[in-house]
């Protein structure tokens, strides 16, 4: 997309000096950011709105089916990533993102039409099923979201404006998670997913607005046709340019280790959600809280920082700060296991993420080719993080143990609401004082 100053004569208008104050831009590129932002608040959005519902039925399924249901999770998502790849190969961008939307629209109604008409009693694998759909939709849609923003815009324009653009997603995530504490009690379960449905397409109707042609500086009118046409390539593209780059392979070494060490905490959750709230709209409202706190957390770094940092420090050390605050943090962990740690350490490391690391990884794929944004991307996005999930689910109690921690929880009194806490390293549950 072009990036050029203010026209020569023109003073800004007031909106655009607003703007101004929060982020960097320039005056062409302001239809594109706001399109950009709603489109992410759209996307985070309808997950969130679902997160909670799918970490219930993890709970429900029980943790020690947890690395079950990851294994499905990584087997869906290699048959997906061939199906995406084959959509980009045939279809421009403008028709492809819609297309893969709306797939996961349909899915949705289908597991709506499942869960009014099968027995509670058999929801459980209807469930597990919705588990394994869920953690392949949020990766995918997430991945497809940002592969078409690396594509619009130019390293110095993602610089800029990816921090202002990933608010809105932050934004979203809350809108999604606060819908869904505050509703579920009164709607239902099912009808958050019609919710989602509906937000989901709005999301797929983003894509048409975008400024057409879009192009960058100095390209010629044939590339800017070029880029609406079919990328091209083949099925396998994504995973043979990975392996053959020593570029895309340091950032897929980067995903995968922060995939099976958020898979380490994710465990710990699940089990102690899974005993402190037996009821499972209470679970649920549960989940849908730290989701809130998270993106709170999220919305405030990204609006004051993110773009700060990329702009004083460049991508690389940028992208340093999540690895040292999980070092800082496991270390914390395993000399002082407590409750209360480890909910510090995951919202600090989720937010980490969110505001800071995925801005300056997603801007490391602005400089590669178009086939590379879509295929190569989106299987790092997808298959090379779910396998960190398997690393992380199948070898958790082994590198817990390895790093010098048995993660047991030290509740007191009331921080535990007086109820038992799982420890999936011993297997069984601890009584606690107070209870």
């Amino acid at each position: 997309m072009n990036s050029e100053s203010d026209p020569p004569n023109n003073e800004p208008s007031v909106f655009l000096r607003l703007l101004r104050k929060a982020v960097d831009v320039k005056a062409d590129e302001v239809r594109a950011l706001g399109l950009g932002f709603i489109y992410y608040f759209l996307i985070l959005s309808a997950y969130y709105v679902i997160r909670p519902i799918r970490d219930d039925f993890g709970a429900a399924g029980g943790i020690e089916n947890l690395p079950w249901m990851f294994t499905g999770t990584l087997v869906t998502m290699l048959i997906a990533n061939a199906l995406f790849a084959a959509l980009v190969a045939r279809f421009s961008r403008r028709r492809f993102i819609p297309i893969a939307y709306r797939f996961f629209i349909a899915n949705l109604l289908i597991f709506l039409l499942l869960l009014l008409t099968i027995s509670r009693g058999n929801q459980v694998w209807v469930g597990r099923a919705f588990f394994v759909w869920t953690s392949v939709f949020n990766l995918f849609v997430i991945s497809v979201f940002w592969a078409f923003m690396v594509d619009v815009f130019s390293v110095d324009q993602g610089k800029r404006l990816f921090g202002f653009i990933s608010v809105g997603g932050t934004l979203g995530a809350i809108v999604g998670a606060a819908i869904t504490a505050t509703l579920v009690r009164k709607v239902g379960t099912l009808n958050l997913l019609l919710v989602s449905a509906v937000l989901l397409e709005l999301s797929a109707q983003c894509v048409r607005f975008f400024p057409k042609p879009i192009a960058r500086e100095s390209v010629s009118s044939k590339k800017k046709t070029v880029e609406e046409l079919p990328v091209g390539g083949g099925i396998w593209s994504g995973i043979v340019h990975n392996v053959r780059s020593p570029y895309l392979l340091g950032i897929s070494t980067y995903m995968l280790l922060y995939a099976l060490t958020s898979t380490l905490l994710y465990f710990q959750q699940v089990g102690i959600a899974a005993s402190a709230y037996p009821d499972r709209s209470a679970r649920t409202a549960f989940f849908a809280q730290i989701d809130l706190l998270v993106n709170v957390l999220t919305v405030l770094v990204q609006a004051l920082l993110t773009g700060r940092l990329l702009k004083w420090f460049g991508v690389g050390v940028t992208l340093a700060i999540l690895p040292a605050l999980s070092v800082v943090g496991f270390t914390a962990m395993g000399m002082a296991p407590t409750l209360a740690l480890l909910v510090i350490f995951l919202t600090l490391r989720r937010a980490g993420n969110f505001a800071i690391a995925r801005p300056a990884r997603e801007t490391l794929f602005t400089v590669v080719s178009r086939e590379d944004k879509y295929k190569a991307k989106n299987f790092i996005d997808t298959v090379v993080y779910r396998t960190g999930d398997q690393i992380g689910a199948w070898s958790s109690r082994a590198l817990l143990v390895r790093i010098g921690s048995n993660w047991s929880f030290v509740c007191r009194g009331a921080d535990c609401r007086g109820l038992a806490v799982r420890q999936p390293l011993a297997g069984k549950t601890t009584k606690h004082d107070g209870e």
